[in-house]
C-alpha cells in the first residue's frame, strides 16, 4: 500500500470519528486496566455489565485485594473465564500495591509482569492512560490491517510492528481505536459491509462484499436503519 493511500484511509477514519475511544466504561487508569484485562475472550458489553457492579464496591487496588478472589467472583461471573480472571485480578491489584505504591505502572515491562496482562493490554494502557503511541492488536485490528493492506502480517506482533512503522505520526495515537471500531462495526469476520464502508475505494481487499449480499452481512452498520424524513402535510 502506498503512503498516500494509507494516509487517505486514516484521514477518512478521523473525519468520521475525530475523538475515538474505548467502549469499556472506566473512570480511572486502574479501572481501565481491570476492564481491559477482563475483556479477553468476551464482549465489552459483558465487561461493562460486570464492572458497573464491581466498581461500585471496589475500584482501587486496595479494595480489590480486600474483596479477595471469592469476593470478586460474583461480580464478574458473567465474564468468560471468570475463575481465572478473578485470581488474576486480585493478584494484579496486590502487585500494584506492593511494587508500585498503588499506582498503575507506566512501563511496559512492569505492566506485562502483572497477572493477566499481556502485550495487547499493556499497549492499550500505555496508549490511553499514558498517552503513548502504541497499538494493541486484537482480532478486529488483525483482520482489518490484513484485509485492507494497511499492515499485513501473520501474527499480532507483525501487524503491530507494521502499523507502528507505517502509520503517519499524526494518526498513530488513535489508530488502535479507529481500526478496532471499524472491525467491530463494518469490517466484520463473516461478511464485511463493504458497500457501506467509507474506505471501500481505498481498501485492497480483493473479495469485497457486493451490494446484492449486504443484507447477509453480520456487520452492525449493514442493518442500521436510516431515519425517515418527516412527512410534510
Amino acid at each position: 500500500m502506498t503512503p498516500a493511500r494509507r494516509r487517505a484511509i486514516f484521514r477518512r477514519l478521523q473525519a468520521a470519528n475525530p475523538t475515538p475511544t474505548t467502549e469499556l466504561e472506566h473512570a480511572s487508569g486502574f479501572e481501565l486496566l481491570v476492564a481491559v484485562m477482563l475483556s479477553a475472550h468476551t464482549t465489552d458489553k459483558s465487561v461493562n455489565s460486570a464492572t458497573r457492579k464491581l466498581f461500585a464496591v471496589a475500584n482501587t487496588p486496595a479494595a480489590i485485594v480486600k474483596l479477595g478472589i471469592n469476593g470478586v467472583k460474583p461480580y464478574i461471573r458473567s465474564v468468560g473465564l471468570y475463575n481465572t480472571k478473578a485470581k488474576n485480578l486480585v493478584g494484579l491489584a496486590r502487585q500494584i500495591l506492593e511494587r508500585h505504591a498503588g499506582e498503575v505502572p507506566a512501563e511496559r515491562e512492569s505492566l506485562e509482569a502483572l497477572p493477566g496482562v499481556g502485550r495487547k493490554t499493556a499497549s492499550i494502557i500505555l496508549n490511553m492512560v499514558f498517552g503513548q503511541s502504541e497499538v494493541g492488536v486484537d482480532t478486529h485490528i488483525f483482520r482489518v490491517a490484513n484485509r485492507t493492506g494497511l499492515a499485513p502480517g501473520n501474527t499480532p506482533r507483525e501487524v503491530e510492528d507494521a502499523l507502528v512503522a507505517t502509520t503517519p505520526e499524526q494518526y498513530l495515537k488513535d489508530a488502535h481505536h479507529w481500526l478496532l471500531l471499524h472491525g467491530r462495526y463494518v469490517c466484520t469476520a463473516r461478511l464485511p459491509a463493504c458497500p457501506k464502508c467509507i474506505i471501500k475505494d481505498l481498501c485492497e481487499y480483493p473479495d469485497k462484499t457486493p451490494p446484492s449480499a449486504i443484507k447477509r452481512s453480520d456487520a452492525p452498520v449493514a442493518h442500521r436503519q436510516r431515519k425517515r424524513a418527516p412527512r410534510l402535510m
